[in-house]
C-alpha cells in the first residue's frame, strides 16, 4: 500500500490484526486530535473491493474516538452478521476505512438530504437504521432511505423520523 496510513486507520488495522492473530485488544498509544474527541464511529473492512464487515456506533458510547475505533474494528471483523469472522489468512487482503460521525440532526423533509454529503438515520419507535454517505452503488436519497428501512426492519408504510449526519472518512 502506497503511503502511510492515517493514524485512525492504522489503529483500526492494528486492532483487527491483533485481535484475529492473538485474541488481544491493543491499547492506543499516542492519541491524535481526532482520537481524543467523542463521536460515533464506523469501521468498514473491504476485501478485493467488496464489503467484508462494517459496524459502528451512531453516537459515542466510549470515552473517546480511539476506544470507539477499537471496539468497532473488533466488531466489524468478528460480529457483522452478514459475514463470517475474519481469519488470519485474510488480513493481508483487507482495506480499512474509518468514518467519524457528526452529531445527527433531525430532518423535516428529504430535500434537506444529499446522498453524497449526508448519511441518514431512519427511526421508527425503537427501530433505527443507518447508512453512511457517499457509498458506491447508492445513487439517491430515496435509495438511502429504503436501505435504512430494510436494515432496521421498518416497513415502507411506517412513519419514520429522519436524521442526517456528516462524516470525516479516513482510508
Amino acid at each position: 500500500m502506497a503511503g502511510e496510513l492515517h493514524p485512525v486507520v492504522k489503529l483500526a488495522k492494528e486492532t483487527v490484526e491483533s485481535h484475529v492473530r492473538e485474541g488481544k485488544t491493543p491499547e492506543p498509544q499516542e492519541l491524535t486530535a481526532e482520537m481524543k474527541e467523542r463521536a460515533g464511529v464506523f469501521v468498514s473492512l473491504h476485501k478485493h473491493g467488496e464489503l467484508r464487515g462494517c459496524i459502528g456506533t451512531f453516537e459515542p458510547t466510549k470515552d473517546n474516538v480511539a476506544e470507539e475505533i477499537i471496539a468497532n474494528a473488533i466488531s466489524s471483523s468478528t460480529r457483522d452478521p452478514r459475514f463470517p469472522p475474519v481469519v488470519a489468512s485474510e488480513l493481508e487482503d483487507l482495506e480499512y476505512s474509518v468514518d467519524i460521525l457528526t452529531e445527527p440532526e433531525p430532518v423535516t423533509d428529504i430535500s434537506q438530504l444529499d446522498h453524497r454529503r449526508y448519511g441518514v438515520i431512519v427511526e421508527s419507535g425503537s427501530k433505527k437504521g443507518l447508512l453512511l454517505p457517499d457509498l458506491e452503488g447508492v445513487d439517491s436519497v430515496e435509495e438511502q432511505i429504503v436501505i435504512c428501512r430494510l436494515k432496521a426492519g421498518i416497513s415502507v408504510g411506517e412513519p419514520v423520523l429522519l436524521y442526517r449526519f456528516q462524516v470525516r472518512r479516513f482510508k
